[in-house]
């Protein structure tokens, strides 16, 4: 499975982004697509899920804010994120989860949140 992820930049408070992920390859074998972040000098941490099956999960902090969103094919995954916030700042990385229990990495792009 390969991912490309694309979409980040710089955006004031308040602004929205929209990162994309394509996914390619083994896509039959995807069980989950998903958004995770790593700012500064801090663990990656999840972001957003969304599963073959439908499931939606987000982290407590974007709830509200973010919303992913993935095609019937699992080929795609975007990541809306409204009222961003300067502690959004991150490399955004995109993530596929397969049925043989691998996860699968796209490189990752940066969002940059700042007046």
């Amino acid at each position: 499975v390969q991912l490309q992820a694309s979409g980040g930049g710089l955006v004031q408070p308040g602004g929205s982004l929209r990162l994309s992920c394509a996914a390619s390859g083994s896509i039959f074998s995807i069980n989950s697509l998903a958004w995770y972040r790593q700012a500064a000098g801090k663990q990656r941490e999840l972001v957003a899920r969304a599963t073959r099956s439908g499931n939606l999960d987000y982290a407590d902090s974007v709830k509200g804010r973010f919303t992913i969103a993935r095609d019937n094919a699992m080929n795609a995954v975007y990541l809306q994120m409204n009222n961003l916030k300067p502690e959004d700042t991150a490399v955004y990385y995109c993530n596929g989860w397969t049925m043989y229990g691998r996860d699968y990495w796209g490189k990752g792009t940066l969002v940059t949140v700042s007046s």
